[in-house]
């Protein structure tokens, strides 16, 4: 992957968007089902702190491109939602033409 800010925000969030999916999908049955509070306590620790990083490089991102207001509220509502992350990816690989290297 080239190494713009475009791409370092679509890797973080990659890593946030998974400690997401491990709290909700991993996590929490574990608490509620297994009687195993820890793993919650644990990946919600780690997910909270991913996700601060995660807004970070959302700042970064606005100032480094100069993203609209519109861009930066995107990034944000595709924390809170499982799999959000992906549907922004998309369009912003669309928008922006960030492309995979081999």
């Amino acid at each position: 992957m080239q190494n713009t800010a475009i791409s370092r925000f679509l890797m973080m969030g990659l890593i946030e968007g998974g400690s997401l999916l491990v709290l909700v999908f991993i996590a929490m049955p574990l608490k509620y089902w297994a009687g195993f509070p820890e793993a919650v306590r644990f990946v919600g620790s780690l997910h909270g702190f991913l996700f601060v990083f995660y807004v970070l490089m959302i700042i970064y991102t606005t100032f480094k491109i100069r993203w609209s207001l519109l861009w930066a509220v995107s990034g944000l509502a595709a924390a809170f939602i499982p799999f959000g992350h992906m549907v922004l990816d998309r369009f912003l690989q669309q928008t922006f033409s960030v492309k995979e290297v081999s």
